[in-house]
């Protein structure tokens, strides 16, 4: 038991941060790293010995995530809590920096989910591409093209385009000379 709080207990705020992320709902994602720790204490003794317990815990997030966001598709829309809808819609941002961290945010929030996926683990919570690769079980290859998708994706939709209508340095339009 003792090993167990010396590995797990440093990895809790990168799985609420990990989480949160996935999420977009503190108390979900407060529930899902509580629901993650119980699995993680249940199987502590049948892991394998040898295997990364970072890779195998953040496995466990991930895979229990994805059952909650599957569920919640089925379900009806994403909860928002009153005091955040009234707190958004009273505060303005008044910097350049709340600006672009919403913009983040948003742009975050339209890439597909196996691609915010990988684009968190390795960018977010510092993750090697092998260690991704275990935890969304998927080979390394995928890991390295999802993350390279998605950050074209993301450059072009920060720089102001969208994904699929961002023009190309072909597709720029010539200005035009008004008189």
């Amino acid at each position: 038991m003792k090993d167990l709080l010396q590995h797990v207990e440093p990895m809790i705020p990168a799985l609420r941060r990990y989480a949160r992320a996935l999420l977009r709902e503190q108390a979900a994602a407060d529930d899902l790293v509580q629901d993650c720790l119980e699995k993680v204490i249940t199987y502590w003794d049948s892991r394998r010995s040898h295997a990364d317990t970072r890779s195998w815990v953040f496995a466990i997030l991930h895979n229990l995530a994805m059952t909650a966001l599957r569920r919640q598709a089925g379900a009806r829309g994403l909860h928002v809590a009153i005091e955040d809808v009234a707190e958004s819609l009273s505060a303005r941002a008044t910097q350049e920096d709340a600006l672009h961290y919403r913009d983040l945010m948003s742009a975050l929030e339209t890439l597909p989910a196996e691609q915010r996926s990988v684009l968190l683990l390795v960018s977010v919570e510092d993750m090697s591409y092998a260690d991704a690769a275990r935890v969304l079980d998927i080979p390394i290859g995928t890991v390295m093209s999802r993350l390279s998708r998605a950050r074209d994706r993301l450059l072009k939709i920060m720089e102001g385009g969208t994904p699929a209508t961002a023009p190309g340095p072909a597709q720029k339009a010539a200005l035009r000379r008004v008189k």
